[in-house]
Formats: structure tokens, sequence, C-alpha cells
């Protein structure tokens, strides 16, 4: 079975090669009806093909003992330079195992979505065709195949490719809408500031592989590099603890590809692209990639405390952060992408108190009902013609059913309420928290837990939010237009919306039955249906005890389970409890907010007006970042333009009119002086010689005469004198 994994990764590519190269020659040859249809069936097939493999390769290493759980495939040898020899090889172990599948499955439920979703997708509204559907299809298959690349990779250069592969996908598709100017700039900023992030994870890759070169190991396999971290221990680079330093960057990579403080702006404006893009980010592909990344060089993490404290800190402050601003954003999309943000927080508080297993539980609980919620997301946007702001919701569970019945599972998935996937992961990580030991800082584990509950209250209360304004009440405005054009006409977010508003300003209105929200086909509502049983049933999966062989026997600071026994358990029932309570008590007042005393968001709202302006402006984070860096940049840039123009180039132009006039008078003084001399003295002789010439007649009669004249002169010159 191992042999056959590198055509886990292969199958998404081959279909992004055959659509990106024939898409279009499909539809003009078939026609759009076949042609669409046969593109959908190369995308959807190649993945689901994939997952396939995957599952059976899972199935496979769950029948193996469990010390043996590893499958590799070496497909061939990348390069070899000196004592380094790098191989294209993939990795199949349990923590590589669940992410194939979350991938693969969860990565083909939305490409068949997808399928309902841009089938109408043609113009824009200005008329222009997009030629899109091939397009789409073979970036979303390729954002798979990176994907794919980044998790089986069985060394971290191999890694990097699947990284960056990921961010280029993510540009590709974020701006996929590209005529429209904001939709660019949302591809550009996701594009740059990952940038940022790569930066750190290079750096990260070059110490680590320098520094365990420094005693002989040149290598970039991971199974190596676990084998001989210890060599590292003593190290030091530039005075720090060389596994703290590399940690360290490595961990400013995941920031920018996870979204965590301070990279984490990219994330909201992604929502510029296709909902089942936002959904493929959100919860299958790119940003889990930094979760995993840490999950993968465990053995390091645990050797570096500081970082570790680091990336608690970080994920901790992201959870709560993140939470606070999804309490008064409006639209659908961005207050999941909010939700994301946050929950992404609560996978790095868990990596940060070494509860790996803990945080990959979260991540694959995640993909299900933020899938599940994206993709209803998109359900109720097309339903209401393109309509993002929940504002103009109100009362679609008539008109949506399907959507309705599964959006509720996600709801309660993502609030933590028991039996659904979100409970189970989430409460694992909080109790991890908890049971804590820090050695230097004895209350940070009991603070950060105090701030992970507190964000999982605003958790319920902003996605109870959302539902009641999007699914109770009536019905507060028509869809834009009958059925299509998703996406296209989101309402802008910005200062002075009524973000906590609910029914207070409510307009009831009557549709004619041809303008009613109708419920998506079933090409986008029995993947809704899936992901909702994976919701359900998810948090039963025993995902932190399978992992004990990928992150057992490399506990570091091994904070883990510091008390065991029945007063442990009592304690753990005691803290589900208490997060049950608060997700209930967060849930119970967005339903007085919203359903009972609807006029209260409008009194609050002014009241707290500085607050709520605060957070509808997201703490103003993107114009600080605008005034402090990019005006900066563009400031110092300016600056440099005008130093290098006035004081450079003056210097130079300076330079070149004394040289210049120099030049001038030299060649003056050439032309006239030197030249003088040389012409004159030419001159003098051509005269002389003119004359002397005429001296030398060539006639000895002459030269006879000439010598008698001079003996006479002397003879008298003699005699007289």
């Amino acid at each position: 079975m191992q042999h056959l994994i590198w055509i886990i990764p292969l199958m998404p590519l081959l279909g992004a090669v055959i659509n990106g190269l024939l898409g279009y020659r499909f539809i003009k040859t078939l026609g759009e009806e076949k042609g669409k249809r046969l593109i959908s069936q190369i995308a959807c097939g190649t993945v689901f093909i994939s997952f396939l493999i995957s599952l059976f390769s899972f199935i496979h290493l769950l029948l193996r003992p469990v010390d043996q759980r590893v499958l590799v495939n070496t497909v061939y040898t990348w390069f070899h330079i000196g004592n380094l020899k790098t191989e294209v090889s993939f990795l199949i172990d349990p923590l590589s195992g669940i992410m194939i599948l979350v991938v693969t499955g969860v990565g083909f439920l939305i490409h068949f979505y997808s399928i309902g979703y841009m089938g109408h997708d043609e113009y824009d509204e200005q008329g222009y065709r997009y030629v899109s559907y091939w397009r789409y299809f073979s970036y979303l298959n390729l954002f798979a195949f990176s994907m794919l690349l980044l998790v089986l990779a069985d060394n971290i250069l191999l890694m990097f490719v699947g990284w960056e592969g990921v961010g280029l996908c993510s540009y590709l598709l974020i701006s996929f809408w590209y005529r429209k100017q904001a939709n660019a700039v949302a591809g550009m900023k996701a594009f740059v500031v990952n940038r940022i992030g790569d930066f750190g994870f290079l750096i990260g890759i070059f110490a680590l592989f320098w520094s365990l070169g420094g005693h002989g190991i040149w290598t970039v396999n991971f199974r190596q590099i676990g084998e001989h971290a210890y060599l590292l221990a003593e190290d030091t680079i530039l005075g720090i603890p060389a596994a703290t330093f590399i940690t360290f960057f490595l961990f400013l990579g995941a920031t920018g590809k996870s979204a965590q403080i301070p990279l984490y702006i990219w994330l909201p404006d992604a929502m510029a692209g296709p909902t089942p893009v936002s959904a493929l980010i959100h919860a299958a592909t790119m940003v889990t990639a930094g979760v995993y990344m840490i999950g993968r060089l465990n053995f390091l993490y645990s050797m570096a405390p500081v970082t570790l404290t680091l990336v608690a800190l970080i994920g901790a402050a992201t959870a709560f952060f993140a939470a606070t601003i999804g309490l008064v954003q409006n639209d659908i999309k961005r207050i999941l992408a909010y939700s994301t943000v946050s929950q992404l927080g609560y996978m790095f508080l868990g990596m940060g108190v070494a509860a790996y297993g803990a945080g990959i539980f979260h991540l694959m609980t995640h993909a299900f009902f933020k899938a599940l919620l994206f993709l209803g997301a998109g359900s109720v946007i097309h339903a209401m013609g393109g309509k993002q702001d929940i504002r103009d919701m109100g009362g679609l569970r008539e008109y949506l059913p399907t959507t309705f019945r599964t959006f509720l599972i996600g709801w309660l998935a993502i609030c933590g309420i028991f039996p659904f996937a979100g409970f189970f992961s989430k409460d694992e990580i909080l109790w991890n928290v908890f049971n804590y030991s820090h050695p230097v800082l004895p209350f940070l584990p009991k603070l950060l837990w105090l701030i992970g509950l507190l964000g999982a209250g605003f958790t319920a209360f902003y996605m109870s939010r959302l539902v009641f304004m999007t699914f109770f009440g009536e019905l507060r405005s028509e869809p834009a237009e009958p059925h299509g054009g998703h996406g296209k006409d989101a309402k802008p977010q910005g200062p002075g919306g009524i973000g906590l508003q609910g029914h207070g300003n409510e307009k009831i209105i009557s549709l004619s039955p041809q303008r009613e929200p109708r419920e998506s086909p079933g090409t986008m509502t029995y993947p809704l249906i899936a992901l909702a049983v994976l919701s359900v049933i998810g948090g039963w999966f025993g995902v932190p005890h399978f992992l004990d062989p990928v992150f057992g026997g490399h506990g570091g600071v091994a904070p883990v389970a510091a008390e065991t026994g029945e007063h442990s358990t009592v304690l753990e029932i005691f803290l589900m409890m208490i997060s049950m309570a608060v997700a209930l008590g967060g849930m119970a007042v967005a339903a007085v907010m919203y359903l009972i005393m609807p006029e209260l968001p409008d009194l609050l709202s002014v009241r707290l007006s500085r607050l709520y302006e605060l957070l509808l402006n997201k703490y103003y984070v993107d114009e600080i970042y605008q005034a402090v860096f990019v005006n900066g940049l563009l400031a110092l840039t300016t600056a440099s333009a005008r130093f290098d123009l006035k004081f450079i180039d003056g210097i130079v132009n300076g330079s070149a009119r004394v040289t210049a006039a120099f030049s001038t008078f030299n060649g003056w003084l050439d032309l006239r002086f030197v030249d003088g001399i040389v012409n004159t003295l030419a001159s003098g002789t051509i005269f002389s010689g003119s004359r002397l010439r005429k001296v030398q007649t060539g006639q000895v009669q002459s030269y006879l005469f000439a010598v008698l004249g001079g003996v006479v002169i002397i003879i008298l010159i003699r005699t007289f004198i």
C-alpha cells in the first residue's frame, strides 16, 4: 500500500494540469453544459481518488502494531550535494494520516459543493465574462495538491515547497474575481503578509540545518532530525539556545500561515474569494499548516520552553482578541473568518502547553464544523442573491430548511455544546491548559485557561447572534437578484454601522413566490449533510490517544496530566461543566438580545459607543499597520528617493559638471596651447625646411661656389680683424 502514497498528491495535480490546459477547450468543443460537467468530474474525481487511497492507507496504518505505524514512499532522489542527500519521499504516520483524510475528505466535499455554487458564475456587473469555471477548479485542485505535499513531506524542504504552494494558491483564489480591485488587493495582502512569515520560516530552516550540520548531521529529514535533536541541547545561536532560536523563527512562519497575532490581518480580507474557497482555506488547507508544522516538529518545541510559552500566549491572545472583534461584525463571512482566527488561537494554545494531540484534535473537528458553517453561509448568500450582511437577512429557516438544520449543528459544535465535535476538542485543550505546570510563571496556566474560557463565551455569543439574525425573526430584505451573483455585492464594513442592532429597525417585507429565497440544489446541500454528520460524531474519535506514537516521548516540559486518578477525573468533569455553562450563557445572552429584547442592542451600542466603535473597527489594527508599516515604509521610500535625488544625484551631477568644466578647459588648453606649440614648432620646422631645402640644390658647382665664398669671407675677416 505504501508504494501508492505518491498517487495521493499526484491526482489533484493531474486534475489541475488537465483543467488548466484543456478546460477552456472542453467548453468550446463540447458546449457549456457538457464541458462544465467534464471539468467538474475531473476536478472532483481526482480528489476523490486521493481520498480513497488516503483512506486505505490509513486503514493499513491502523492494522499495524502501534510502534510500526509509519509508511514511507521514496519516489526519487531530489538532489545530492556533498553529505546532503534529499529525496522526494512521502510519510504517512498517525499525524499525517489524519491530515490527509481531512484535506482530501473535506476538500472533496468542498469541490463537490462548488459545482452548484460556481455553476452560474459567468458574468460580473459590467457584463464581462469571467471565463472562470475551468480556472476555478484548476486552482482548487492545485490548492489540494500543495496542501497534500505539505503534510505528506518526509523532509522540511519538501514541506516548504507545499508551504509556498498553498500561499500561491491562496493568492490566486482570493483574487479570483480579479476585475474588482478590492479582491485583487485582498489577494496581494494575503501574499505579502505571508511572505513576512515565510522569511522567518526560512531562517528557522537554515538555522536548524547548520546547527545539526555543526555536529556532522547534514539532513533535512524529519525522522533524522528527531533522532539527533538532542545534540542541540547545549548549542547557542547569537547567545540564544539553538532550539529556542530555531523554533521561534519557525513559529514566526506559523503566525503568518495560520493567521495569528501579529500576522492575522490577511485572513478576514480573504473573504473576497468565492465562499467554497473560504471554506477550503479556513477548514482543510492553508491555515492549519502552522499548527501541523509545530506538531511535526514537536520534539524541537519541547526542547524550547520559552518558545512554547510564547506560542501559548500568542494563541490565547489571538483567541480572545478575534472573538471580541467577532461580536459586532455584520458580514456573515467575516464573522466566520474571525471565528477561524479565534479557533486557531485555541489550537496554538494547546500546542503551547505541549498538548500537541489536543491541538491536532481541535484542528480536525474544526475542519468539519467550520467547513459546514462556511458552506452553509455560502448557501445563504446564494439564496440572498449575493447579500452577505446579516442585517439584511432573518427568517431564512423557513426558506432554507436543510441549510438551517445543518447550520444549527455547526453552530452547536463551534459553541462547544455536548455531544457535538467542538465540545470534546475545545474541552481537551482547556483541560490541558488548566493542568499545565509552568516552571517560572505558576499563575500563567490558570490565566490562560480563564482567557480561553472567556473566548469560548464570546464565541457562543457572536455565533448565536449570527444564527438568530440570519434564520430567526422575519426576512428584512429581498434577495439582490434571483439566485445568482453570489459574493459580488457584499456591503462594506466600516464605522457608523449598526453592528449590535438586531431587530430594532426591522423592516418586514412581503415577497412574491418568484422572489423568495430558495434552498440550494443537491450539489450544495449534500456536502452540508455529510459535514453535519461529521460535526456530530467527529468528537468521539480518540485522536489524542491515536497520536501518542508521534508525540509520546517528546514531552519536554511535559505539563500534561499532572494529576491522575479519581480526583483528576472529577476536576475534569467540573471544568467541563464550567465550560458548558459559559457557552450556554453566551447563547442565552444572545437570545435575550436578538430574540426577546430586540431593542437592547441599539441601547447598548449607544451607551457603549466608544467600545462598540473600537470593536467594529477591529481595534484599528489595519489603520495602525497602514500608518506605521505601509505609510512608514512609503515615507522612508519617499525620503530615500529625495535623498537620492537631491544629495546623491547632486553629488553625481556636481561631479559631472566639474568634470565637464575641467574637460572643457583641458580641451581648450590642449587645443590652444599644447596644440599651438606643437603646431608652431611644426610650422617653424616646415618653414625652416622649406628654406633650407633651397640650399640643397644637388649641383656641385653651387656647392663649390658656396665653399669658395665662405673661404673668401673667412680670409677677409682674418685680414681686417
